[in-house]
């Protein structure tokens, strides 16, 4: 395939923007699906290959989900049931014998379940690797569910991603996503906010380097009176690395006093960096609250030079402002090795 448009935003902008999707050229595609053998879950919950068939509303592209449907080579369904409250994690690790994954995973939360779902993405350095994945949430009535996603893969790789949740009533579904590898890193991030009081939470960090490309497409369609959706991202660029975020609230009919907040912040870490960002509120409902904010920018100089002048070098002064940013969204991370290991792919990237 010499050549892909990808991620389209659920309403049209002016093409001025160059935002509306993504377009992507000599994507090594697989050529034949072999079975992915580096994947390990950990996980008392119940696990199955039993996937549902469902088509995503938005999705990547009719293609990428079509690929998943038909030649997956990872097929994971996780059931959590009342009082279980467990830590799920699930690893694929990249190697030249397993370059390829396509997976489809589903997580269905059960009514007044409680869990933890980590999901990693680990690559050899020296490598291509593909990855197209499908994840879909089901969350019944009550169920309280936190999903961490950890894109670790190298500067070579294709990564591809559709998210899609629903969530009932009185539901809470809360994101983390760190996103750091892939040559070019495209999700598709799409909540179905159906019940009264559901409430959803996605918090992401990024971070590029060299020529990176990440393309962030998040929508979130509030149907439930009194729902909520809150989406936080915070990232950095350096080399000539470039960001896309689109975010999408859209408050439905019958969703009367939801709210819903966005906001991204780029810190650009050269001159060649880019970063373009589309926030968009979209509403056909009354007595709802919207609000959205996006802002890109160099580290201030009066920042730098005041840790600077305590003993610290240029390049170090960067990582510890570059870590401020991300240390509200990495207490998310419980997990305490997980936390270290992210902490010093930071460090790395950053070098």
């Amino acid at each position: 395939m010499e050549k892909i448009k990808l991620n389209e935003t659920p309403v049209r902008t002016s093409r001025n923007f160059n935002i509306n999707n993504i377009k992507l050229e000599n994507v090594k595609m697989p050529e034949e699906y072999k079975e992915f053998r580096n994947a390990e879950i950990i996980s008392n919950e119940k696990i199955s290959e039993e996937v549902s068939s469902i088509n995503l509303t938005y999705g990547l592209s009719q293609d990428l989900s079509k690929q998943v449907q038909e030649n997956a080579n990872q097929k994971i369904r996780v059931e959590i049931n009342k009082n279980s409250n467990q830590e799920t994690n699930i690893n694929f690790e990249f190697d030249s014998k397993n370059s390829d994954l396509i997976e489809n995973i589903e997580i269905c939360a059960n009514e007044n379940s409680k869990g933890t779902i980590i999901i990693k993405y680990l690559s050899e350095d020296d490598i291509e690797c593909y990855h197209n994945g499908i994840l879909r949430v089901e969350a019944k009535n009550n169920s309280n569910i936190n999903i961490i996603l950890v894109n670790l893969m190298n500067t070579k790789s294709q990564n591809f991603m559709a998210i899609q949740n629903n969530l009932d009533d009185n539901a809470k579904v809360n994101y983390t996503i760190i996103d750091f590898g892939g040559k070019n890193s495209i999700t598709n991030y799409y909540s179905n906010i159906l019940g009264e009081n559901a409430d959803n939470r996605l918090d992401t960090i990024y971070l590029g380097k060299e020529n990176q490309l990440f393309d962030l497409n998040y929508i979130g369609e509030l149907r439930g009176a009194k729902s909520n959706i809150d989406i936080e991202v915070q990232g950095a660029l350096k080399d000539t690395a470039k960001k896309h975020f689109k975010g999408t609230i859209d408050f439905k009919k019958g969703c009367k006093k939801a709210t819903g907040n966005e906001n991204e912040a780029c810190m650009l870490l050269s001159d060649t960096a880019k970063s373009l960002a589309l926030p968009m509120l979209l509403c056909s409902e009354e007595d709802v609250e919207g609000n959205h904010s996006s802002s890109a920018g160099k580290i201030g100089e009066k920042e730098l030079f005041y840790i600077m002048s305590r003993g610290f070098e240029l390049k170090e002064a960067m990582k510890l402002m570059v870590r401020a940013k991300f240390n509200k969204i990495l207490e998310n991370v419980q997990n305490e090795e997980l936390k270290e290991m992210l902490l010093k792919e930071i460090d790395k990237k950053l070098d």
